[in-house]
């Protein structure tokens, strides 16, 4: 059985920096990603995602409904620039539920993955980037420059969304569907 490959593969019209594509993203922090519409109250609770078809749906929904399946494989093959970035943000999220504390409520887990998004972090092109040999490196240091701050703000974003999944009906404590996921490496790597 093949991977998910993202859905995004057919957008060509995305700015690329390097191979590395800058998404629209429905976020509220700042960044250099076009804004999508928020999504309107009360249609979907946070902890889910909207419809693919829906204008509001973007690369991290992606991220996360895919996260789990996609976990279990060792190779993927990329099709596209947006696989790209379906692969950062499957090891982000790794690296994230690293960091979700066994115990304390969802505020400190809130606290600790904000805190892990907002870390110094590599970029493609950086020494200490795991997979160096699938992304191209920045040509210049403008560039370098916006794709960090396009890669946090994708970071900061997905940290908010998956507080919303780990601590979803407000038991306080994480879920265990989610920290079952925290020891596999999606493609035997991490970031």
């Amino acid at each position: 059985m093949p991977a998910y490959h993202s859905i995004f593969l057919q957008d060509t019209d995305v700015r690329l920096i390097a191979n590395f594509p800058l998404s629209p993203l429905r976020t509220r922090t700042r960044g250099p990603a076009y804004t999508l519409p928020a999504l309107p109250p009360n249609t979907t609770p946070p902890e889910t995602s909207p419809d693919p078809d829906h204008e509001s749906y973007d690369p991290l929904d992606e991220i996360l409904a895919l996260y789990r399946a996609n976990t279990f494989f060792r190779n993927f093959e990329i099709k596209g620039p947006a696989d790209r970035l379906l692969i950062y943000g499957i090891l982000c999220v790794g690296e994230l539920l690293g960091r979700v504390p066994k115990a304390g409520g969802q505020r400190e887990g809130e606290k600790a993955l904000i805190n892990a998004a907002l870390e110094q972090f590599a970029i493609p092109g950086d020494a200490g980037f795991p997979l160096n040999q699938a992304f191209e490196a920045p040509r210049d240091r403008q560039d370098a420059e916006v794709l960090r701050q396009y890669l946090s703000q994708v970071r900061q974003e997905l940290a908010i969304r998956l507080v919303a999944r780990l601590y979803a009906g407000g038991s306080g404590t994480p879920s265990k569907w989610w920290l079952s996921f925290t020891k596999r490496k999606f493609m035997g790597k991490s970031l």
